[in-house]
């Protein structure tokens, strides 16, 4: 159901920039981001403090904005609506790379079993390329703050992205087939192949006024995929409920947006 929903949604979006184009105008903005990924997989134990921060890899790429405030072929204001004021869209590509590991109680230094051996074994990573669009909701006047009424510009922001990932999975044990390698939840539940899904964003944050002609960007966001073989991992859930959540990411991004002049 939801895999419908997504590109409905970003289909939607997409005929919605037409129509504000054609009646209101618009300009651009382009810029770029990186910041760490928090990556919540199959790997490590669920809820685990050293998981969560043992599990963290990189996330950068561009970013794409239709202002709809301002026309730049003009050099000035759009006619005032409150969506021009407080709203924009957002496109982005980007690129999430994360190794991956086990962490927390089960393969603590004094488990001593073959599964904990295993398991500590065990290690992979995934690369994710991440292409979508989100609505970003300002609650303070744009203009004022592209006028220079304010050094902040704190916003909200909801989308879709289409994702494609490439993970892998091994062990120092030896290969992935052999007897005793695997634990056996992860035995015929993991795949080294690069599949797509669709996701969905949500993020908060907040600009900074940095130039007449350039901000400043913070962001904090979470990205919930809508499978489960995003890390390579994917165990059964009626046996094992504690893996039974797809793959999500917790990113924090900083970043800096140029205002095009065309």
């Amino acid at each position: 159901m939801l895999n419908r929903i997504c590109p409905i949604f970003l289909l939607f979006m997409l005929m919605c920039v037409g129509t504000m184009n054609a009646q209101f105008g618009f300009s651009h903005e382009i810029g770029f981001v990186i910041g760490p990924n928090a990556f919540q997989s199959d790997y490590g134990e669920r809820s685990d403090f050293e998981t969560n921060i043992g599990n963290v890899g990189l996330e950068f790429g561009i970013v794409h904005y239709l202002n709809f405030s301002y026309r730049a072929e003009c050099n000035c204001f759009t006619r005032y609506t409150y969506f021009n004021d407080h709203f924009k869209v957002r496109n982005e590509l980007t690129f999430t790379t994360v190794n991956l590991e086990h962490f927390g109680r089960y393969v603590g230094d004094d488990k001593v079993s073959l599964t904990a051996d295993q398991l500590r074994a065990m290690h992979g990573n995934t690369r994710v390329l991440n292409l979508g669009t989100q609505l970003e909701f300002f609650p303070r006047s744009i203009r004022e703050f592209e006028s220079g009424g304010y050094l902040l510009a704190p916003y909200a922001a909801l989308g879709v992205q289409y994702n494609y990932y490439t993970p892998t999975v091994e062990s120092d044990l030896g290969r992935l087939t052999d007897p005793g390698v695997l634990p056996i939840k992860y035995q015929d539940a993991y795949q080294n192949e690069s599949g797509s899904t669709w996701s969905i964003v949500a993020s908060f944050g907040t600009r900074y006024k940095f130039t007449e002609t350039s901000d400043l960007l913070f962001d904090v966001r979470w990205r919930y995929y809508f499978s489960n073989w995003v890390d390579g991992l994917n165990p059964d859930e009626n046996l094992y409920p504690e893996n039974k959540a797809n793959d999500w990411g917790f990113i924090i991004n900083v970043g800096y947006i140029y205002y095009l002049n065309f």
